[in-house]
C-alpha cells in the first residue's frame, strides 16, 4: 500500500510537469556550454604582422591601400600578400612567416630574386569582418601555437568525462537536488568566468571546469525526472532531455550570429543559466532517494506537497513508507536463495560468457558510434559553406523531431528493429556526402542534417536499450560504462573533425565505418519490446539464445509485478478523484 501510494503521485501530473520543465530547462545550458565553442574558437583568415607602417597592398592583380581590403579576396591558406611601407621596403607576407625582398623597387605581385625570411615576431594581423575578437586571435592560437587551439574543444569532453563520473557517484550520496544546485550555479559562475580569463590556460581550466559541473547536471537530471515521472511515460520524458539539449544548440547559433566578441558572447550564453540557478534551490528532493535513505518523514512531506499541487487527498502516512522498506528488506533476504544477489559485481561481469561479452562489445560500439557521430556531424556543420551560423542552427533544430520518431519506433517496431536501419542509414549518408560535388553545398548541408537525424535517433534510443538488455544486478554497470564509451566517443570526435586537413572527407569515412560496423553487429541482438526485465545473468544470457521462448507470454518478476499493481492502483484513484 505504501508503494502504491507513492508511485500514484508519481503519474506525470501539475506538480510533475512543473518538476520536469524547471529541470529540463537547463539542460539547454548542456548544449549551449558543449557546442560554445565552435564560434569561440574559431581561426580567422590571418597573415604575419608588418614591421612598420603600410603604404600600399597588393593581392595578385589588386591594389588596395589597408590589408582589411584584401579579405574579401583571399581564397587559400597558400595565398601571400605584398605589402610597401612607408620607408620603401617591400614584404610577402605569408600565415607563419614573412619574407623582405632585397633588390626589389616596383610592387609586384611576383617575385624571382633574393629574400630574406623571418619568423612572426610582431604577431598576426586577423580578419575580423567575421568575428572581432576570438581565443584564437585573443592569445595568437595560430601556426606554431595551432595545437593549443585545436585541445580546446577535446580538454572540455574530458571534462564532461570526469564530470559524469563524479557528480552521478555524488548524487547517490547526498541527494539528486543538491547536486543539481551545485551544478547549475557552477555553471553560471564558471561560464561567467570564461569570460574574464586573462590567459589561454586559465581560459582551459576554466572551461574544464565548466565541463565537470555542465555534463553533472545533464546525468543528474535525468535520473532526477526519471524519478519524478511516472512509468508510463518515462520513455518520453528522458528522450525529450535530449530536444532541450538540442534548443541549447540552436541557442548558440543564434547568439553566435548576433555577438561576435568572444567573450561577450560567453557572457550572453552564460546568462541562460540565470533563470534556473535563481528558482532552483525550490525543488524538492525525489522521494525515491529520501526513502532510500529511509529519510521517511521528508518523503512524506515531498509526496503531500505533490498530492496538494495535484489535488489529491489520498494521504501518505511515515508509517505506510517504513512497512514497505520492511517489506522490501524481508523480500530481499527470500531471494529464491540465489547468492549472485549479494554478490558485489564489477565491470568483468559484462564479460561473464561469450553471449553476455559479445552483447557488450556491441553495445559499447553504438554508445562510441553514437556519440562519435552526433559531434562529428554537430562540429562539421560550420564549415559546410553557406551560412554555418544557420546551418548550426538546423543541426540543432534537425534533432527535434528525430527523439520523437525514435520513441514511436521503439513501441512500434522494437529496440532493436528501430536502431539497425538508423545506424545503417547513418553510413549510407555519410558515402552519399562524399560524392555529392563540393559545388553543390544546400544537397551537402541538407544530407548533414539527414546524417545528424539518423544518428540522433540511433543516440537517443541506446539509453534505454542498454538498461533493457542488461539483469538488474548489473543493469546500473552496463548503462554507466556505456556512458562511460559515449564520452570517450565525445573526445575523439573532435580529433576527428580536424582530420578534415588530411583529407576532406575524413570524418564522415570514419564515422560511416563504425556505424555501419556497428548496425551489422545490432543484428545479433535481441528484441527487449514487451519483455519483463531481466534479474540475474542466466536470464539475460536466455533471450539471446532463445527469442522464441523469450517471445512467448512469461511470468512477470515480483518487482514488475508490483508495477503493474502500483499503476493501476494509481489509475484507479485517478478517475475516482475526477
Amino acid at each position: 500500500k505504501g508503494f502504491s501510494s507513492v508511485n500514484f503521485f508519481l503519474s506525470l501530473h501539475r506538480f510533475q510537469a512543473f518538476v520536469y520543465f524547471a529541470s529540463v530547462f537547463q539542460a539547454m545550458s548542456c548544449g549551449i556550454h558543449y557546442l560554445a565553442s565552435v564560434f569561440m574558437a574559431v581561426t580567422p583568415n590571418f597573415v604575419c604582422g608588418i614591421p612598420g607602417n603600410v603604404s600600399s597592398v597588393l593581392f595578385y592583380n589588386s591594389s588596395e591601400s589597408s590589408l582589411e581590403d584584401i579579405w574579401t579576396l583571399w581564397t587559400s591558406t597558400e595565398n601571400y600578400v605584398v605589402v610597401q611601407l612607408e620607408n620603401g621596403e617591400i614584404w610577402e607576407l605569408n600565415q607563419c612567416s614573412r619574407s623582405k625582398r632585397e633588390m626589389s623597387l616596383d610592387l609586384a605581385y611576383e617575385y624571382k630574386g633574393n629574400k630574406s625570411t623571418f619568423s612572426c615576431t610582431d604577431g598576426f594581423l586577423y580578419d575580423n569582418t567575421k568575428w572581432k575578437s576570438t581565443v584564437v586571435t585573443e592569445w595568437d592560437l595560430v601556426c606554431d601555437r595551432e595545437w593549443l587551439a585545436k585541445l580546446i574543444q577535446p580538454t572540455f569532453m574530458l571534462g564532461v568525462l570526469i564530470g559524469a563520473v563524479i557528480f552521478g557517484d555524488v548524487a547517490d550520496r547526498l541527494g539528486r537536488q543538491r547536486v543539481m544546485w551545485f551544478t547549475s550555479a557552477g555553471q553560471f559562475i564558471f561560464g561567467i568566468a570564461v569570460a574574464f580569463t586573462f590567459d589561454y590556460y586559465s581560459f582551459v581550466i576554466v572551461r574544464f571546469l565548466l565541463a565537470m559541473v555542465s555534463s553533472g547536471y545533464l546525468v543528474v537530471a535525468f535520473v532526477y525526472v526519471t524519478e519524478f515521472v511516472g512509468i508510463k511515460a518515462r520513455t518520453w520524458a528522458s528522450m525529450h532531455v535530449h530536444a532541450f539539449f538540442a534548443v541549447g544548440i540552436m541557442i548558440v547559433a543564434l547568439v553566435g550570429f548576433l555577438v561576435r566578441t568572444w567573450w561577450t558572447y560567453q557572457i550572453f550564453l552564460s546568462i541562460a543559466t540565470l533563470p534556473f540557478v535563481l528558482c532552483c534551490w525550490m525543488l524538492p528532493e525525489t522521494p525515491f532517494w529520501l526513502l532510500s535513505e529511509e529519510r521517511y518523514e521528508d518523503a512524506e512531506k515531498v509526496i503531500n506537497i505533490m498530492a496538494r499541487w495535484n489535488k489529491v487527498s489520498t494521504p501518505c502516512k511515515v508509517s505506510e513508507l517504513c512497512s514497505v522498506q520492511q517489506d522490501d528488506l524481508v523480500d530481499g533476504g527470500m531471494g529464491d536463495n540465489d547468492t549472485s544477489s549479494t554478490k558485489k559485481h564489477n565491470i568483468l561481469d559484462l564479460f561473464c560468457n561469450w553471449h553476455i561479452a559479445r552483447r557488450t562489445i556491441t553495445v559499447w560500439l553504438i554508445w562510441f558510434t553514437g556519440s562519435l557521430g552526433y559531434y562529428v556531424f554537430s562540429l562539421s556543420s560550420v564549415s559546410l559553406g553557406g551560412n554555418e551560423y544557420l546551418n548550426l542552427f538546423l543541426i540543432g533544430a534537425v534533432e527535434l523531431p528525430c527523439y520523437i520518431i525514435a520513441c514511436i519506433g521503439m513501441d512500434k517496431l522494437g529496440r532493436r528493429n528501430t536502431l539497425i536501419p538508423f545506424l545503417i542509414l547513418s553510413a549510407l549518408i555519410c558515402v552519399l556526402i562524399m560524392v555529392i560535388p563540393q559545388d553543390f553545398s544546400i544537397l551537402i548541408i541538407l544530407a548533414n542534417m539527414a546524417g545528424k537525424f539518423s544518428i540522433g535517433v540511433a543516440f537517443g534510443l541506446i539509453y534505454l536499450y542498454t538498461a533493457e538488455l542488461y539483469p538488474t544486478i548489473v543493469r546500473s554497470l552496463a548503462v554507466g560504462s556505456g556512458s562511460m564509451m559515449c564520452r570517450v566517443g565525445s573526445v575523439v570526435a573532435p580529433f576527428c573533425v580536424y582530420l578534415r586537413s588530411v583529407w576532406i572527407f575524413m570524418p564522415l569515412l570514419l564515422v560511416g565505418i563504425m556505424a555501419f560496423l556497428s548496425g551489422m553487429l545490432t543484428i545479433m541482438l535481441p528484441e527487449t519490446l514487451g519483455k519483463p526485465l531481466t534479474n540475474t545473468l542466466v536470464e539475460a544470457t536466455e533471450i539471446g539464445r532463445n527469442e522464441k521462448s523469450c517471445s512467448e507470454k512469461t511470468p512477470p518478476t515480483h518487482s514488475d509485478a508490483a508495477i503493474e499493481k502500483i499503476e493501476m492502483f494509481g489509475q484507479d484513484t485517478v478517475s475516482n478523484e475526477k
